[in-house]
């Protein structure tokens, strides 16, 4: 009796309906209602690219393991905020998965970069061997901060979407930093001189304006990742009402965060809630058809998504931001500005024009010398004031 209890409560627990309140529901960006608009919102949270984990995929490294059940969680919810930002870049916001209808390429384009195969951009492969370099051996956990760093090497092979991927550290988002970043395309005189631009992979179908074109090519669209600590142990009560206006911002990719075992890819709240997207179920590993075609149903949740008590998130996470063009990025840049006026709200992080002088020396922290910084900051902890003392590590 008591075992029928248990299964029935966690699948009462993981596929519950939305409540009946009157309280908003946000979804990266997306405000809805849930007596008018329930659909809409199942419709959307199914619409993401939700990733778990795999089993008999080829081995990672030709010798590694075939599975990512028990250590994969974070890699995945890395692979599901970048996949976000790719729906953005080559879909756009609006565009909604539904079962059995017929999608365009580049969706197959964006779901072939993570399927699990050595040669997919963002696949596991990658993920887990490029993390060697980031001190962290094939198999084992990745924290926020890991999983970033490592995304961001990975999207330098990733031409076709030619994104900017900006990692702020130290709780600091310089802007001049990434203008730097995003700017860093060579000025071209003119459409003839610059045959590259005439795919619509860079001015995204926009009208044949060679000003428009000019200005857009001259802008990298950017994913920012910001890893954050929002208290020790338990998440500072302070920093809820930031956190919930990040998911109102319509350049959210939404939250990633957890510790071992239990990272989740979270996509908007509602209430006092977070509504998250689970990568702990093992799915078998999809191989394309012969005809080419790749079954997508097992990459979309399917059922209302879970949630939990915003104040039972752990303080260890990275907040996603995507700026399709640099007036994305100054309307970004104005919302912070606006939201550390809001009372009641402390700041997550700190928006500055340029690099401040006090930054702190990594040498002060004294980590031993193979420790890597995506430890480093793993180990780093914010305070609400400046005053901050380094424990012993």
């Amino acid at each position: 009796l008591f075992l029928a209890t248990l299964t029935y409560d966690t699948l009462r627990f993981e596929y519950e309906d939305f409540p009946e309140t009157k309280e908003p529901v946000w979804i990266l960006g997306r405000k809805y209602s849930v007596f008018t608009e329930k659909e809409e919102i199942l419709l959307d949270v199914t619409s993401r690219l939700w990733f778990t984990y795999r089993k008999n995929f080829p081995a990672i490294g030709g010798t590694g393991p075939t599975s990512d059940t028990g250590w994969g969680c974070m890699l995945r919810c890395g692979q599901m905020i970048f996949a976000q930002a790719l729906v953005c870049r080559h879909l756009g916001r609006d565009w909604r998965w539904i079962k059995g209808k017929r999608q365009m390429d580049n969706y197959f384009n964006v779901l072939n970069a993570f399927i699990d195969k050595k040669d997919s951009y963002y696949s596991i492969h990658q993920i887990a061997q490029m993390g060697v370099g980031e001190g962290k051996s094939i198999g084992q956990w990745y924290g926020p901060n890991t999983v970033a760093q490592v995304l961001k090497k990975l999207a330098t092979f990733d031409t076709w979407s030619s994104l900017a991927v900006h990692i702020a550290m130290d709780n600091t988002v310089v802007m001049e930093e990434i203008r730097r970043l995003c700017q860093s395309n060579v000025p071209c005189a003119g459409a003839a001189a610059c045959p590259a631009l005439e795919s619509d992979v860079l001015y995204n179908g926009c009208p044949e304006d060679v000003g428009l074109r000019e200005r857009l090519a001259l802008w990298k669209p950017l994913v920012l990742l910001i890893p954050l600590r929002l208290g020790l142990t338990e998440i500072n009560e302070a920093y809820i009402e930031t956190l919930k206006h990040c998911f109102m911002m319509p350049q959210s990719l939404g939250v990633i965060g957890g510790k071992p075992n239990s990272a989740h890819y979270f996509i908007g709240y509602v209430g006092e809630e977070l509504i998250y997207l689970d990568p702990h179920t093992t799915q078998a590993a999809v191989e394309p058809s012969d005809s080419g075609c790749l079954p997508d149903e097992s990459f979309h949740c399917q059922h209302p998504p879970c949630r939990m008590s915003i104040a039972e998130l752990d303080p260890s996470i990275a907040v996603g931001f995507f700026c399709n063009t640099e007036a994305d990025f100054n309307d970004w840049c104005q919302q912070i500005k606006k939201l550390s006026q809001v009372r009641g709200a402390l700041p997550m992080f700190e928006l500055v024009e340029r690099q401040p002088s006090h930054f702190s020396n990594p040498d002060v922290l004294n980590l031993t010398p193979d420790s890597s910084d995506a430890d480093r900051l793993e180990r780093f902890f914010d305070s609400e004031d400046e005053d901050f003392e380094i424990l012993s590590l």
